[in-house]
């Protein structure tokens, strides 16, 4: 709904933008005018348009690249985007053999110095970095997934296809909302420190023996997640 007349200026002009967003007249991944045009093109100070562009970014309809100026975000996409339009993608950036921690080790019932396989892949939409994936399963038993091709391919079928056990349900999920580090900017096409949203999951199998442990984090932008 757009703001009222005697809104704030900076929400007037949050409504403009999105609705110029939402009509198409800025396409995704468009650069916008900089903030002192948007001044000029208001009649406002730039610290109005600076708190528009914010909140728009806030939102997810704008996102900033620095040193670049200000872009339309692509669409969001639902959590089940494999089933839409969109090319699903996945590019493996990492895998370690890593010692099983103390949680680690009780979901899976493993005794102290188990070792865990950890994949670390990150997913895309039509070739748009969407979330940064990680796998852990025991080592022992998924050996093979260290050197198999896990390129664009889904993670659950490969763990059924070496551990012979469908995954079929949650055994927990807890969400949080942190910032992108360094690392994960890089990857992710985002800027350092920039929202992600977390969601630590345990996937069991039909007779709810525990299977795979995943932490992903999920540019909170170019996604919509539905619990």
């Amino acid at each position: 709904m757009p703001a009222p007349k005697n809104a704030p200026l900076y929400q007037q002009i949050y409504d403009e933008i999105k609705d110029a967003i939402e009509k198409g007249v800025y396409a995704p991944k468009e650069r916008i005018p900089s903030e002192l045009e948007l001044a000029e093109q208001y009649e406002v100070s730039r610290i109005t348009v600076r708190r528009a562009v914010e909140e728009l970014c806030s939102d997810g309809y704008l996102v900033k690249q620095q040193g670049r100026g200000t872009f339309v975000s692509t669409p969001h996409i639902n959590r089940q985007f494999h089933a839409s339009t969109l090319q699903a993608g996945a590019h493996v950036v990492d895998r370690q053999i890593v010692p099983a921690r103390q949680n680690e080790m009780e979901f899976f019932g493993l005794q102290k110095d188990a070792l865990l396989l950890h994949i670390k892949r990150v997913r895309t939409a039509d070739g748009e970095p969407i979330f940064e994936e990680n796998i852990f399963v025991p080592f022992d038993a998924y050996r093979e997934l260290l050197t198999a091709d896990l390129e664009d391919k889904s993670i659950f079928a490969e763990v059924e296809r070496v551990g012979g056990t469908s995954i079929v349900s949650v055994g927990y999920r807890t969400v949080e909302a942190v910032r992108a580090n360094t690392e994960q900017a890089a990857e992710l096409g985002i800027a350092p420190h920039d929202p992600l949203l977390n969601l630590r999951a345990g996937f069991t199998g039909p007779n709810g023996e525990p299977v795979l442990m995943g932490k992903q984090y999920y540019v909170g932008s170019r996604y919509v997640m539905v619990m």
